[in-house]
């Protein structure tokens, strides 16, 4: 091992609950609850999940004892991480780190949930403090990979963070509930590396790769923590060698921000929680506009012109091309379309996860669209990365209004009381769960540290009501 693989494997090996910081072991508690309430909406309610699930019945994904939020049957290990991290990021609703520019929560939390139903089920020993500390050590590898790469650089070749990152996080969140050596991680991660992939052309049609990838990362880490741990061997130095990850995957790696402050400075703590179901990039400018709305009593009829400022990253994935981000198509499209979330916040003075199905052909939200531009604003870029800021000019036949969020709704400067992230639950979890379950099921969350057995946890999400798994009509 050379240095950098090595700091972080040794990192991953030796990192345990009671040694964390105060205040990150609750932390990562809120942030569990957060995905399980997005992955039980997105079970029920999202539109790539039946296919999702057919074909894991087809790949005999869907047969064995580990849990998949919100469905009563039982799945292999490979499959559960699959599927749980589709449904953790099939909203997009899901939590982010600004500097990082991705997410952490989807491809972490379902490996080391797998992973610890793995060992419960070998007789082993993995309850919620040891899922926990996995989570961090695996949050703590994907954010510090992507701030190595520097993420303006690895988004302009096309690259997707929260899936190529959040591979070797989920690698280590997994290895870490198996009480892997610091060799046997290293090994993971050098397995890791024949597995990362993320791409953002999912943009140009809406697709659902974007959900697949972050699951794909899930399940990929998981892999290479379980081949690792039975004496598989990857490739050396995986992290910082010649054809290793930081410079295969950007052109000017920073390497040593990969291990800078590891174990003194938790990322984990810079994580924000989303209160609006689209591309972190709109958030500020949202903050901004709902602002404006509710202080000025603007309708929308009354606007003439909206004008968004984006830092140039954000306007590349949510305000280019402005003809077709004023014309979405789908959900997928809507999530990445500043103008069309812009509509949304104007007309609802806010957005749910409920918006999507009320605005996506709505002929008013549509034309509001047509009337909104965005544009690379030298103030926000300023901000960027370390800020996703957003500035916003209305004009109205009143005049002219104008606003800049330097900090979005969710970051650590502005995270949401206890009482904002249990009706962000609830509110996800209602179409699926009896009031009582719901409350059962957030106890239990936020008492993970005292969990022993994460498959009797993960059992609270069924009975959700989700729609049975249907082949297609002639399938055996």
């Amino acid at each position: 091992m050379t240095q950098v693989t090595r700091q972080l494997s040794e990192f991953v090996s030796g990192i345990t609950y009671h040694g964390l910081p105060a205040g990150v072991a609750e932390r990562t508690k809120v942030l569990v609850m957060d995905l399980v309430g997005i992955a039980l909406r997105a079970r029920r309610e999202a539109d790539s999940t039946p296919s999702l699930l057919a074909a894991a019945e087809r790949l005999g994904l869907a047969r064995g004892a580990a849990s998949v939020i919100g469905d009563d049957a039982g799945f292999a290990p490979p499959g559960a991480a699959l599927i749980n991290g589709v449904l953790g990021h099939s909203l997009d609703f899901d939590d982010t780190h600004a500097a990082g520019s991705l997410h952490a929560s989807a491809p972490i939390v379902p490996a080391a949930l797998a992973a610890a139903e793995m060992t419960g089920a070998e007789g082993g020993k993995a309850g919620g403090r040891e899922v926990i500390a996995a989570i961090v050590a695996g949050f703590e590898v994907q954010i510090r990979l992507s701030l190595a790469l520097v993420p303006k650089d690895h988004y302009l070749r096309g690259y997707h963070p929260t899936a190529t990152c959040g591979a070797f996080g989920a690698a280590a969140a997994a290895a870490r509930v198996f009480g892997l050596s610091p060799e046997q991680v290293a090994n993971a991660f050098g397995i890791c590396l024949s597995q990362t992939a993320g791409s953002l052309q999912f943009v140009a049609n809406g697709a659902w790769t974007k959900r697949f990838q972050v699951g794909n990362a899930a399940m990929s880490g998981l892999i290479a923590a379980s081949l690792a741990r039975e004496g598989f061997r990857g490739a050396a130095e995986a992290i910082e060698g010649k054809a290793g990850f930081l410079r295969s995957y950007a052109p000017n790696p920073i390497i040593e921000k990969a291990v800078e402050g590891l174990g003194e400075v938790y990322e984990t703590l810079a994580i924000a929680l989303k209160p609006y179901p689209c591309c972190r990039y709109a958030h500020a400018a949202m903050d901004a506009l709902i602002g404006l709305r509710a202080a000025n009593d603007i309708d929308p009829d009354e606007i003439e012109s909206v004008v968004i400022g984006l830092p140039r990253t954000g306007w590349n994935i949510i305000g280019d091309p402005l003809a077709d981000k004023r014309r979405p198509k789908n959900v997928v499209d809507g999530q990445f379309s500043m103008p069309f979330v812009a509509a949304v916040a104007l007309r609802e003075g806010g957005m749910d996860w409920d918006d999507y199905a009320r605005h996506i052909d709505d002929p008013e939200t549509l034309a509001l669209c047509q009337r909104v531009d965005c544009v690379v604003d030298p103030k926000v870029e300023a901000e960027f990365p370390a800020r996703l800021s957003g500035s916003v000019r209305v004009t109205t036949r009143r005049g002219t209004l104008e606003s800049f969020v330097a900090v979005p709704k969710g970051e650590p400067e502005t995270f949401p009381t206890a009482d904002e992230v249990r009706a962000k639950f609830a509110s996800l979890a209602r179409p699926c769960l009896s009031a009582r379950r719901i409350d059962a099921l957030a106890q239990a969350l936020m008492s993970l540290d005292e969990a022993s057995d994460i498959g009797a946890l993960l059992s609270l999400t069924r009975g959700a009501g989700a729609p049975p798994l249907k082949m297609a009509a002639g399938d055996d």
